[in-house]
């Protein structure tokens, strides 16, 4: 039975919850009043445990022990319902699912399961976790903070990427086991627009002039064809066709080991232009023959992105004092590049491996002022040539008058 004691002048409720006794201090002062009031809140808690609807949380937010009993109630609820807790379905979901990915997607679902959701959900039943669940656990994550200096927080898109894979194995939790599903009007979070900011040509001639001349081929290829790291790293010379002037992308390297590429889509062929060409060619009389690579280390194994990145490319930016960007703003330049220099915007997609132009126009459109300089030179070109025209006309006008004036003057005079 739910008792008010008084201890230190400050009153705390004794009280019996999951076979287990607690007592939780409060803030009210030791008084007859405060008594009275207490007894009738320790009345109602009381009332909840034996109905089975008590929420520890509810009561003492502030409690040191609200993690432990709130562990111990999700426990009893899965042993009373027949459905699995969010541990158990997750790890039967994951083990069906991982077929599906590749060994780098694996990784990353396994990370968000192991860091964020299961320490939150995992010993819930996946029928008890409500929407209120969710949009706490949300808000929750904006809270989250790491690094050194312990300054750093989730971004937008990482929340994202946790409350999508938590979405999913709710969905399919409650498509098995009958019950509603608690994620419904829960939106994504609203994202900045993606971090694009290419490389100018003049930038481009920059780099490519003053790079180390052994990964010249290689940034040439990565600023005029719009690879992904992963699928430069992972080309293989089977994949270069000379004569058809293409780059068959079948694979990416990603952590050392090759797979599929990111999606279906992103599986094409890509036309060389002539930079593209001569610098495969230069490669070739370089790797060929001592590796299936078309860029490889000495040992003939792929190259370490990072290494490259550390030993290359932050430092050529550094000697150029130009701001630093990783790597991957090559493939955004490619885009921009063959949009200034007007390329049907389908042939473009196809060429970065995405399925429609939508995210061609979304993304990359608003550089194309900064690379050409000419947004609006198309009216500017048609009203100056209507107005030389203009003009033209009129000259051509006044001089046939002038003409004739003189032609009748000389007749006057005779």
């Amino acid at each position: 039975m739910a008792s008010v004691r008084a201890r230190r002048g400050k009153l705390f409720i004794d009280f019996t919850y999951m076979n287990i006794r607690c007592r939780e201090t409060t803030n009210f002062p030791d008084t007859p009043a405060n008594v009275k009031k207490l007894a009738l809140v320790a009345k109602k808690m009381e009332a909840e445990i034996t109905l089975g609807i008590f929420d520890y949380g509810a009561y003492f937010p502030k409690s040191t022990r609200l993690k432990e009993m709130t562990a111990l109630a999700d426990r009893a609820e899965a042993c009373i319902s027949r459905n699995p807790t969010f541990r158990q379905f997750s790890e039967i979901w994951y083990e069906e699912k991982k077929i599906e990915w590749r060994p780098s997607y694996r990784q990353k679902i396994k990370i968000i399961l192991d860091k964020y959701l299961l320490p939150e959900f995992g010993g819930k039943a996946v029928h008890a976790i409500k929407k209120p669940d969710l949009l706490t656990f949300r808000s929750s994550l904006a809270k989250v903070r790491y690094g050194k200096d312990g300054q750093s927080s989730l971004s937008v898109a990482r929340i994202n990427q946790i409350m999508i894979l938590l979405r999913m194995i709710l969905e399919e939790a409650s498509d098995r086991h009958e019950f509603e599903i608690p994620y419904k009007n829960i939106k994504n979070l609203k994202q900045a627009r993606p971090d694009v900011n290419p490389f100018t040509l003049s930038e481009v001639w920059l780099i490519l002039k003053h790079v180390r001349a052994d990964y010249k081929p290689y940034y040439t290829i990565r600023f005029f064809t719009g690879m992904r790291t992963s699928e430069i790293d992972g080309l293989k010379w089977d994949c270069i066709n000379f004569d058809r002037r293409e780059i068959s992308i079948r694979g990416a390297l990603v952590n050392g080991e090759m797979g599929p590429t990111k999606t279906l889509g992103s599986q094409r062929d890509i036309a060389m232009s002539q930079l593209v060409y001569d610098a495969l060619l230069e490669q070739k009389a370089r790797t060929f023959g001592k590796s299936e690579f078309v860029f490889c280390n000495s040992q003939g194994n792929p190259m370490e992105y990072r290494n490259v990145n550390r030993r290359v490319w932050k430092p050529t930016l550094a000697l150029l004092g130009l701001k630093h960007r990783r790597a991957y703003q090559t493939r955004h330049t490619a885009a921009t590049l063959w949009l200034a220099a007007g390329e049907n915007p389908e042939w473009i997609a196809r060429q970065m491996g995405h399925s429609s132009t939508e995210m061609l126009f979304r993304v990359y459109s608003r550089y194309v002022p900064d690379i050409t300089r000419q947004d609006g030179s198309a009216m500017d070109n048609l009203l100056l040539a209507s107005k030389e025209k203009l003009t033209s006309a009129s000259n051509s006008s006044d001089t046939e008058e002038t003409a004739t004036s003189a032609q009748t003057d000389k007749e006057t005079s005779l």
